[in-house]
């Protein structure tokens, strides 16, 4: 973009008297004419009038003019392994902690003794359609009822509390998370003083960082205590240091210790019991280590290890670091979209704006960028996958136990790795689907006497596979296998042979060995299904009106057993190996019974069986998995079912379906391959306006990050698909979207693509071959085929002719 053009796009902010903040009220229409709001307007939005910032100092800033009062609207930072909420108070500063591996464990799970002696019986009852008693027979037979300690559960590491002194007449104040620098700041005036704290959680250093200053010296005194809820921590203050130490379920959990250093230059500091007292510094400088003994070693010497290696190091050597390393991932991408009045208020008011209609498409780009800091922050090289919650969860029992849940919601978590180029933050999770494999095997033979590995709906840190709870979520045994479909999507991104061969490939192999000896003959129509199982958490009603979930070939299982044995062929296929076995998958392949369409014209979600829905608005959409994230659906070569698609997602959104905000992200992937520009959009504003906490973190509710990863990957996939083999540029801008630019968003095949449209059409594509692929481009009707070397670039213009 010109820059030129690029001034057409950015608005200075200037002072304004709160008769001229009514101008503003034009962006929020359904409000403007309320006394209240006005009122609102005048004196709560002007401080950012008297603050002024440009567009362009705050496009990739999340802030705000008060402090968080709960944890969400507190701010995420994180370093793959350690997290911290920052509340940003003034007096009371509170900082949230987590480490990735501090989990309970309540004992040790057993598969249901036998059960694969019953599965014959259950799908015999299935096939004469007398499915409640096939499902009581099967949650008796094949399902633990209850596990040793309900679910293990993700928990808080604790909470760093500062009270600080001196500063209760404070103004001026304001807080910011600066995506471009993974950094968190809250300044504000003391008189005639100026205050400013920053947090960084670095990787770089595996520590979390906090300085606090001031502009005059002798102005920071503060009380510091680490704490954590419910009972058996220890925590002590010697020296300059404050130490947590717990061993969670008395002993059965995970090991840790936290470790505070502070520095106070030019005040005095005091250990007094279990809190650490600073008076009348310059500044004051909170280094924060931890450890855990999940992956074997001791938390005092991993402490010990990582506080010694950051002595010598300065703040600003650390700060360098952390940036160093963050933006080696995050500069990767960006986005450039259109600036509106609205992006001049503080991030809550904008959140708040989208209730009442306001068009703020540049916030689109803030939560786009909001997404991959997010990745970036919980999941790194070497680390465990993120979580429910990534790695931001407090107290002892957070929802769903911030655990892994394998139906669905880590592998929305990482839809957007590998097309927004943060392919290394993708790993984690493939890493944690081959750990599976232990536990799953015994589960595959103990309950359904199948070869192969395979895991249920959800998962922790120790890796659990089997049954368990109620057949309606329960009894759904493809979690391995549609994980295992991201192994082959990572290789179609990177071609990472070495990878493929030595880790990829056995991996899904043994997912796909597992379906292989798990598919049956229908006794009607000689097509193999899978069974028993479920359509994840949703309920039919059967002929004699009996509410059911179990069944045989759910649409679901079906289409992920495509995706796994396509992927597995082709591996076999690069990798010049296995052809028996491939073969054999073949077979199966081309008998395997095909997805439906009803009656009424939606594809069948309990495949072959027209059974009524017992729930029409349910938040799954499992049935469309062959849309997204398989592309089984495709206008090129299955159109009907595009338009079957289309159907079945009306028909849910009329019932009130999409009312979770994860839900809301599939749908918008749904739209992105049914070319729906507008409908993605007009989803999105409907996620940020009921779905989105202050802090654009997404509201299940509560928290749970699947939603914004969901999210920025139907965005990603709105301005670049390759999925059919091809390199679509643009597929489905929204007219919300009229101009803009993308840097950096990678095509399977190893393609980099950088774009510039105006007036919703493509002005260039610039596109840089990784590995030396021919690259089949499509921009609207017309294909070109380029063929490259690798890390040749090429330009092309809207006609795509080489500039």
């Amino acid at each position: 973009m010109m820059k030129s053009e690029k001034a057409k796009l950015v608005t200075t902010v200037t002072t304004m008297t709160c008769c001229k903040n009514k101008s503003r009220l034009k962006y929020f229409p359904k409000i403007k004419h309320s006394l209240i709001v006005g009122l609102l307007l005048c004196n709560v939005f002007m401080p950012l009038f008297t603050n002024a910032q440009t567009e362009e100092e705050t496009s990739l800033k999340l802030w705000y003019h008060q402090p968080a009062q709960i944890w969400d609207e507190a701010l995420p930072i994180g370093n793959g392994r350690l997290g911290a909420m920052v509340f940003g108070g003034v007096t009371k500063e509170r900082l949230q902690l987590n480490e990735e591996s501090i989990w309970s464990k309540g004992g040790e799970y057993k598969d249901r003794r036998g059960g694969h002696k019953y599965v014959n019986q259950i799908r015999k009852l299935l096939f004469e359609g007398k499915y409640k008693e096939a499902q009581n027979m099967a949650k008796k037979r094949l399902m633990v009822e209850r596990l040793p300690s309900g679910t293990n559960t993700y928990q808080t590491m604790g909470d760093l509390h500062i009270d600080f002194e001196g500063v209760e007449n404070y103004t001026d104040y304001y807080r910011e998370l600066d995506l471009s620098t993974a950094t968190a700041t809250t300044r504000f005036m003391v008189e005639d003083v100026m205050h400013q704290r920053t947090v960084i959680s670095s990787a770089a250093d595996q520590a979390i960082v906090l300085k606090a200053s001031a502009d005059k010296p002798g102005n920071i005194t503060a009380t510091l205590s680490l704490s954590r809820p419910g009972d058996g921590e220890t925590v002590n203050a010697s020296g300059n240091r404050l130490i947590l130490k717990h061993h969670l379920n008395n002993g059965k959990g995970v090991q840790f210790e936290a470790r505070a250093i502070i520095t106070a230059p030019g005040g005095t500091l005091t250990a007094q019991g279990r809190q650490i007292k600073v008076d009348k510094a310059n500044s004051m400088e909170i280094r924060l280590v931890a450890g855990t003994d999940y992956f074997g070693g001791e938390p005092k010497a991993i402490c010990d290890s990582y506080e010694k290696s950051l002595d010598g190091k300065t703040y600003q050597d650390l700060l360098k670091d952390h940036i160093a390393d963050y933006q080696s991932l995050f500069n990767r991408v960006s986005l450039e979209l259109p600036v509106t009045e609205a992006a001049k208020f503080a991030t809550d008011e904008r959140v708040t704006a989208q209730r009442n209609g306001a068009h703020d498409p540049s916030l689109a780009a803030l939560y786009f960028q909001f997404g991959r800091y997010l990745l970036i922050s919980s999941s790194r090289e070497g680390n465990m996958p993120a979580n429910l919650q990534g790695i931001w969860a407090d107290g002892e029992k957070p929802p769903w136990n911030s655990d892994y849940h394998i139906n669905i919601n880590i592998q929305m978590m990482y839809w957007p790795a590998e097309i927004t180029d943060l392919s290394e933050c993708h790993l984690p999770f493939l890493e944690f689907v081959g750990k599976l494999r232990e536990n799953g095997r015994k589960t595959a033979r103990e309950l359904y006497g199948a070869k192969g590995f395979t895991a249920h709906h959800t998962t922790d840190a120790w890796h659990y596979t089997t049954s368990f709870g109620l057949p309606e979520y329960g009894l759904w045994p493809m979690g391995a296998a549609w994980s295992s479909t991201h192994i082959w999507e990572h290789y179609l991104f990177t071609e990472d042979k070495t990878f493929l061969e030595e880790y990829g490939y056995p991996v899904m192999r043994e997912a796909a060995e597992f379906l292989s000896s798990f598919l049956v003959k229908h006794p009607k129509t000689g097509k193999l299904v899978t069974g028993p199982s479920m359509s994840p958490e949703n309920v039919f009603l059967a002929p004699d009106g009996t509410r059911a979930s179990v069944v045989m070939g759910p649409a679901m299982d079906l289409q992920i057993t495509r995706h796994l044995f396509e992927g597995v062929i082709r591996a076999s296929e690069v990798l010049g190996t296995d052809q028996k076995f491939r073969e054999k998958l073949k077979r199966q392949l081309n008998n395997l019974m095909p997805s439906a369409i009803g009656k009424d014209g939606l594809v069948l979600e309990w495949s072959f069986e027209d059974l009524k829905q017992a729930l029409p608005g349910h938040r799954h959409m499992s049935h469309l998995y062959g849309l997204h994230p398989s592309n089984e659906f495709n206008w090129n070569e299955t159109p009907e079912y595009m338009i079957a698609s289309e159907k079945v997602i009306e028909d849910r959104l009329s019932h009130g379906g999409g009312h979770t905000g994860w839900s809301r992200g599939w749908i918008m992937n749904f739209y992105a391959r049914l070319l729906d520009g507008n409908k993605i959009w007009d989803n999105l504003t409907e996620l940020w306006a009921k779905k989105t906490y202050p802090n654009l973190m997404d509201a299940h509710p509560p928290f749970q990050m699947d939603g914004n990863m969901g999210s920025i990957a139907a965005l990603a996939e709105m301005l670049l698909q390759s999925h059919t083999s091809e390199i679509t540029l643009l597929p489905t801008l929204p007219d919300a979207l009229p101009h803009g630019k993308v840097n950096g968003l990678i095509a399977r095949g190893g393609f980099k693509v950088d774009m510039e449209w105006r007036k919703g059409r493509l002005v260039k594509a610039t596109i840089t071959s990784r590995l030396g692929n021919d690259a089949r481009v499509r921009y609207g009707a017309k294909t070109v085929t380029f063929n490259m070397n690798k890390g040749e670039t090429i330009t092309l213009d809207k006609s795509l002719k080489i500039l």
